[in-house]
């Protein structure tokens, strides 16, 4: 009779694990309760794909490492979503009276038990990485999703030949005929997420509502659901947000998380009264998505080292300038991440949040208790910082304790809505601060605006006539026979040609000569012109420069540098 082979033996002998470390999570499982190869994985000696094939060769199961991308929705109907996340179990094939089955930990019979009862089908189980279980999980139950233009027939009432009906109840927080609503409003969120949408912006006009979102910057239309369920959309979305659903004649704000595909969303709702009613719009953000590093927001590796030794001053003001959502506040993040260390004490105070940062206190504003920035970063001073950010420079105020603050040993982090890296000196001294004080508490100006990048899968090369870089006024600045590159749209890009977004900056160093300029109440564009002077990459040549790489679109550097022209 063979004797069964023990798991330990089985990671020993296959899988060189030690016999020392098996020992000592034999004796951690005893304390614990935990199995042989919990313990493991918790002291990470194994990975989720030894674990698996050394369960199959113990079972004499058969083993998978990956799992399908795509399975027949039928399959999925078979187990639903919360079952197979609770016991890491996918469905893989039904045939012949038999269900297939993905399987983390095939010593937990339960599942296997209810799916039987459930189908009266035979269970075949394979052996998976739990971790491939949980990703097979999200990527197939999401693709199941209702698609909000799915839902509008429904709740058009074309399944019944009564349009509208249940639409308008006199009590809006009735919703127990609104099932239609609820999943429109559960969709449009699922389906801008997976189109990478930062807004979702619902439009009531005089006879229809328009839904937009917004990806990579640009508002693009999805879709028009019917009028007459404008009330209840709305309602609804306020509902979630705690909202006053009674109070439609005063903007409000609210938030609520949601979760999609094992990821946490925060989605920030603001509504605002018109005169064919409230329009919402829907902010999403996620709340595990990582801080961006310095090295991956696009600065070229000179301007990157140029930064770097800017961010890294003992003292002095760093200031990132560009419009609204130009990705100021992801540049400052990115930089105080990279100073986030035990020897710093860093402190924020903004508005509002959106991301947490590890390590860092970080101060929501709220005006209604008078905290604005300005209170906020003279509270800061008072706890020993070393790095201060300030989300936003708005007043003289904010202005003068944050030059105060860089002038007393202080290293600052700011913005400023400018247009250009010279224009924020300018702006500085508008608001009161004295140009002696600018010159000499500023370390650098980070301009910035952000370009939407060529989609990979459908870029094509192509090369621009004579003609068109005149009429571009490009003509002088393209080197002759300059190859540029477009998209030409595909199902990945949904057609748009463009996926994802890159930085352009410019970067102004604070010289001697450019102090001299200020002192004497020059003008932006004379701080400009002399910076370009010695050395310094205008936004326009510095899209350009991504254009002729291949990056992004000539079109595309043109429309964010359009002040310059």
């Amino acid at each position: 009779m063979t004797r069964w082979k023990l798991l330990g033996e089985i990671l020993r002998d296959e899988h060189r694990i030690a016999p020392e470390v098996i020992e000592s999570a034999l004796r951690s499982g005893g304390k614990t309760g935990k199995r042989l190869g919990e313990c493991l994985l918790a002291a990470k000696e194994l990975s989720e794909g030894q674990l698996a094939e050394a369960l199959a060769t113990q079972l004499g199961l058969p083993c998978r490492q990956t799992l399908p991308t795509e399975v027949a929705p039928e399959l999925l109907a078979l187990v639903p979503i919360g079952f197979a996340k609770e016991y890491r179990v996918f469905p893989l094939g039904r045939a012949d009276g038999r269900l297939q089955l993905a399987m983390a930990d095939p010593l937990d019979s339960r599942p296997l038990n209810d799916l039987a009862a459930l189908t009266g089908d035979w269970i075949e189980v394979t052996l998976s990485p739990a971790g491939q279980i949980i990703a097979a999980i999200n990527r197939s139950y999401e693709r199941q999703a209702e698609k909000a233009r799915e839902v509008v027939d429904e709740i058009e009432g074309k399944g019944d030949g009564q349009p509208g009906r249940g639409l308008e109840p006199a009590d809006l927080l009735d919703t127990s005929d609104e099932a239609p609503i609820i999943r429109f409003v559960n969709s449009l969120i699922t389906q801008g997420y997976k189109e990478r949408a930062s807004d979702i912006h619902i439009e009531p006009f005089e006879t229809e509502v328009i839904v937009r979102y917004r990806i990579d910057g640009i508002l693009y239309e999805i879709l028009r659901p019917p009028h007459q369920a404008q009330a209840s959309i709305i309602s609804r979305v306020k509902i979630m947000a705690g909202l006053n659903i009674a109070e439609k004649r005063l903007p409000q704000d609210g938030r609520f998380r949601v979760r999609i595909a094992g990821k946490d969303l925060d989605v920030r709702v603001s509504t605002l009264p018109t005169a064919f009613g409230e329009r919402v719009v829907m902010r999403l953000l996620e709340q595990s998505a990582s801080v961006l590093r310095l090295e991956d927001i696009g600065l070229e590796p000179q301007l990157l080292a140029q930064t770097l030794r800017m961010i890294h001053k003992s003292h002095g003001i760093f200031l990132v300038t560009g419009p609204t959502g130009s990705g100021k506040t992801t540049t400052l993040y990115a930089a105080l991440t990279l100073l986030n260390t035990n020897e710093k004490n860093i402190i924020t105070v903004e508005d509002p949040i959106e991301y947490q940062l590890s390590g860092v206190g970080q101060i929501q504003v709220n005006p209604k208790i008078n905290l604005t920035f300005a209170a906020g970063l003279r509270s800061i001073l008072r706890q020993d910082p070393d790095v201060i950010m300030v989300g936003e420079i708005r007043d003289g105020e904010t202005a003068d304790i944050a030059v105060q603050s860089a002038l007393t040993g202080h290293m600052v982090f700011s913005t400023l809505h400018t247009n250009d890296a010279a224009g924020a000196l300018t702006r500085l001294v508008e608001m009161g601060i004295e140009p002696f004080l600018a010159a000499s508490s500023i370390v650098g100006i980070l301009a910035q605006r952000l370009v939407r990048k060529i989609c990979p899968d459908c870029r094509e090369s192509y090369q621009p006539s004579a003609d068109m870089l005149r009429e571009m006024g490009l003509a002088a600045a393209v080197p002759a026979n300059a190859l540029f590159y477009r998209g030409v749209g595909c199902p990945r890009c949904m057609d748009i040609g463009y996926r994802g977004r890159t930085g352009i900056y410019e970067l102004l160093t604070i010289d001697e000569q450019i102090r001299d300029l200020l002192l004497q109440n020059k003008d932006s564009s004379s701080i400009k012109s002399a910076a370009v002077r010695n050395g310094m990459q205008t936004l326009r040549d510095a899209g350009l420069a991504k254009a002729l790489a291949g990056e992004t679109t000539i079109e595309e550097v043109l429309r964010v540098t359009q002040e310059e022209s």
